[in-house]
């Protein structure tokens, strides 16, 4: 017994040792946290602070900038030199050029440079018409004579009177040594700048507080195409491009008259996109153009890239969502609104015109029903409301013959209706609900992807996935009928606009359908029109000339001949109200 307890004495001496060292219990741990601890993988993580962990950024938001005075052109050129580099971070940007050179004028050599965006000019113009000119020492900057020309000599009492006009140099810049065709003096660098970046390139001269804007433009741009969504068989089949210039000579071509005017606005504080705001100033409302300039002078928006940015910034929000601006891809339709009074805004990069005030009636007309024959015209006209009606109500009013009232249906469809849904273990809204959005999502993808498989798709998704429910005994017969009828009837509208906005409505008018039946249906309709009735567009009634009712000449939806067509809208309040004379085939008498 005593050597037991003498063992446990020594060993608990030892274990009190062994522990008493902090190396060993270092090791112990060590051991374990290898042995059986997990120590996760170092991976690279990158996260955005907020506002709560990045006090100075919510200090820059809250805090309002004050806005800085323009920067005006300097006679020193260092000075240019190093606020250009500054503005346009040049140690960064790899693109921007600045060519140093020395200036020949008049016996006389300035310090110079050239400030442009490489890729955005014509290289071949920059050199023979702008630094060639400016470098060589060729007649013109070779002066041999004094700088001061004298324009007149008078002699009185004896005393010789000569008239002299200073040496500007400036001036002699501009009028001879750049044959280029457009080129601007510019004192604030927001302007030559704002040049630069379109495309042009700027010239700094050592002495003078202006700068110069040349145009030597040589990006890259489509070519005029066919119209890809306003197709027409009669009729023009050029279409806007992306590059505002060539839509506007477009027009000039198309209008060929002098008072049409097309004026520029920039819009986006970053971005300082170019709007062309045109109208022609003897036809064009003048209170029209003026809430035109208005709207596009007074958007406070960082950017605008589209024209469809654009349009729901230039329209006033309604609960309907329905498009008050006409969206046209084509010049010729763009010119008829012209013509008609209208205002029309192209935005550079964007290859559509916005055509305003556009009215309900425009939302169902094409562009080709002025070159048809009336009979023609008014025929498409008719089967564009009937397609509109299906695509609006066809579903509901299904929905609602089929759940409220039966009684209308002939008996033996009925009993064919009854025999097809038998296999259906759906209620008929969850079956037509269904049908309606499988519909869209095949529209949605069909535009989506590749052209080549688009049509395939389309035929794909109808066809095979249509038959193969129809056999699964998912959906009816019937209701493929219906929502076929009702998808093409969306096709045949003319504004894809307006045709969404008919899509989207159509499921309100499904709810009420199966609601209340012609009931929930008379009353959505009701309720529709009536806030139809009540927008306006511009100053103008949204349903002119229907509501309110309009008894003059060439208002209706319904085109009279062409012969007859003696007056414009009367709710445009034009300047001219008529367009042409009352005998306007003078060849028949």
């Amino acid at each position: 017994m005593h050597y037991i307890i003498s063992f446990f004495i020594v060993k608990k001496k030892y274990i009190y040792i062994f522990f008493a060292n902090t190396t060993n219990i270092m090791k112990i741990k060590d051991f374990i946290n290898y042995a059986f601890g997990y120590t996760p993988k170092e991976v690279y993580q990158f996260t955005l602070p907020t506002d709560s962990e990045n006090p100075e950024s919510t200090t820059i938001q809250n805090n309002k900038k004050v806005p800085e005075k323009p920067q005006k052109v300097s006679t020193n050129i260092n000075a240019n030199l190093e606020y250009v580099k500054t503005k346009y971070n040049t140690l960064i940007n790899s693109d921007i050029i600045i060519r140093e050179f020395i200036l020949n004028a008049r016996g006389n050599q300035y310090k110079a440079f050239l400030l442009y965006i490489d890729g955005m000019v014509d290289s071949q113009l920059l050199n023979d018409f702008v630094l060639e000119s400016l470098m060589l020492r060729n007649r013109n900057n070779l002066f041999g004579g004094e700088q001061n020309r004298v324009i007149s000599e008078t002699v009185s009492n004896n005393v010789t009177v000569r008239k002299v006009k200073r040496f500007n140099l400036a001036d002699y810049i501009e009028s001879c040594l750049i044959p280029q065709n457009s080129l601007k003096q510019q004192n604030v660098f927001d302007d030559i700048f704002a040049g630069v970046n379109s495309g042009n390139c700027g010239l700094f001269v050592d002495t003078l507080s202006v700068g110069f804007d040349i145009d030597v433009k040589g990006f890259k741009q489509r070519s005029i195409t066919k119209p890809e969504n306003e197709v027409v068989i009669k009729g023009s089949h050029e279409a806007f491009v992306e590059n505002l210039r060539t839509n506007t000579s477009l027009i000039r071509r198309f209008t060929n008259n002098e008072n049409l005017v097309i004026e520029n606005v920039k819009v986006g504080k970053v971005t300082k996109t170019n709007c062309a705001l045109c109208y022609v100033k003897d036809i064009a409302n003048d209170d029209l153009v003026a809430e035109a300039k208005y709207r596009l002078n007074n958007l406070g928006v960082d950017s605008l890239l589209s024209a469809g940015e654009l349009e729901q910034l230039l329209t006033d929000t309604n609960v309907l969502g329905v498009p008050k601006i006409l969206v046209s891809e084509r010049p010729d339709n763009a010119v008829k609104a012209l013509l008609q009074g209208r205002v029309v805004v192209i935005v550079n990069g964007s290859p559509y015109a916005l055509i305003l005030p556009a009215v309900l009636i425009d939302f169902l007309s094409s562009p080709e029903d002025t070159n048809l024959k009336t009979v023609f015209a008014n025929f498409l006209k008719v089967i564009r409301i009937i397609a509109a009606f299906f695509a609006l109500l066809l579903p509901g009013l299904y929905i609602a013959i089929t759940s409220f009232h039966r009684e209308i249906i002939p008996t033996e469809l009925l009993y064919s209706i009854l025999a097809s849904r038998q296999s259906v273990p759906f209620p008929i809204i969850l079956e037509i609900l269904t049908m309606e959005i499988s519909f869209e999502i095949i529209r949605e993808a069909g535009l989506r992807v590749p052209s080549p498989i688009g049509p395939t798709l389309g035929i794909v998704g109808a066809l095979v996935l249509g038959q193969a429910a129809v056999s699964a005994g998912i959906v009816s017969p019937i209701l493929i009928i219906i929502v076929a009828i009702t998808g093409i009837s969306s096709f045949a509208i003319p504004d894809f606009t307006f045709s969404f906005h008919l899509r989207y409505f159509r499921f309100a008018f499904i709810l009420l359908g199966f609601l209340a039946g012609f009931l929930g249906i008379g009353i959505g309709i009701f309720i529709y029109l009536a806030a139809l009735c009540d927008l306006e567009t511009f100053g103008v009634s949204y349903t002119v000339p229907y509501a309110p009712a309009i008894n003059s000449k060439n208002n209706g939806f319904l085109l009279p001949p062409i012969w007859k067509r003696e007056y414009r809208a009367t709710y445009l309040a034009s300047k001219r109200e008529k367009r042409q004379n009352k005998i306007s085939m003078k060849w028949r008498f």
